[in-house]
């Protein structure tokens, strides 16, 4: 059976500050992100067990398929998030990335606009996203709760920004629009580019 593993970061733990601190980052990747990981690994076990043991109940399989759900949507947008910035990032998208947004999202600082405040809104825990949507065949932005409630089905997360507080406040505090104003200068737009390239290729395929 596979397993998911932690991916490595494509920088150092310091190299985000001053907006990400290294002690976030590193706490962030290697304790939160790393829990996901486990867990979605350990709740697969749990479900192969009661499975082989033909003891799979109402009950006790919701648990354990929410618990799954949980960590592994955990695990794949955080996999997401560490891509999606970058050292060098920042500025804004060209090409076919650019002209979607343009329309679809009202321009880049409509879009901008309106991420940031799902982003900086989100009640409790979560994330805001920017998804490509292949049915309505259009860019969309979600406001994601945890990890994976309120999500579209179909949708393709291609930049995502977390809103949990354990991604800001030992930085930030309470203040979440500050940290989320920071991200936009760490976008790694070729990596955003990249993903929606992969998606609407997909879409038509």
């Amino acid at each position: 059976m596979g397993t998911y593993s932690l991916p490595d970061l494509p920088y150092d733990y310091a190299a985000l500050e001053p907006a990400i601190t290294g002690q976030i980052l590193e706490l962030h990747h290697a304790k939160h992100h790393a829990a996901y990981v486990k867990g979605a690994n350990d709740t697969l076990e749990q479900i192969a067990e009661v499975r082989d043991k033909d003891q799979i109940t109402p009950t006790g399989l919701v648990g354990l398929e929410k618990t799954y759900a949980f960590n592994l949507s955990g695990h794949v947008l955080h996999s997401i998030f560490w891509q999606n910035l970058s050292p060098d990032g920042g500025d804004r998208p060209d090409g076919a990335l650019r002209d979607a947004i343009d329309e679809h999202l009202g321009g880049f600082e409509a879009f901008k606009k309106q991420l940031t405040v799902a982003t900086s809104s989100v009640q409790g825990s979560g994330w805001g996203v920017l998804a490509w949507e292949p049915l309505g065949k259009r860019l969309i932005v979600e406001q994601v709760y945890d990890h994976h409630g309120n999500v579209g089905q179909n949708a393709t997360p291609l930049l995502v920004f977390d809103a949990w507080e354990h991604a800001y406040y030992l930085q930030y505090k309470n203040v979440r629009p500050d940290y989320v104003t920071k991200l936009w200068d760490l976008v790694n737009w070729t990596d955003v580019a990249d993903r929606f390239a992969t998606a609407t290729a997909a879409a038509t395929a």
